[in-house]
């Protein structure tokens, strides 16, 4: 089942994801995707896109492996 668990957009600009975003030289965005995927093999995930850039942006996403230490940072604001 598709869902956004990171309430909207104001989670989204939360700094504790741009941090993570800085640390592996990517987008928010993309590090939300990336969460989200290692968060559980059943997630299927469905990012909208408004342009061919935003759409490299989120692909970007399924290539990062976040750390145990980044995914404990982000939990703490997505439940």
């Amino acid at each position: 089942m598709p869902f956004f668990p990171l309430g909207g957009f104001s989670p989204v600009r939360s700094r504790a994801l741009s941090a993570v975003a800085a640390r592996h030289d990517a987008t928010p965005i993309a590090v939300a995707l990336a969460w989200l995927l290692q968060r559980s093999p059943d997630i299927l995930l469905i990012p909208g896109s408004s342009s061919a850039a935003h759409l490299r942006q989120n692909a970007a996403g399924a290539g990062l492996s976040l750390s145990e230490e980044d995914l404990a940072e982000l939990d703490k604001f997505g439940r």
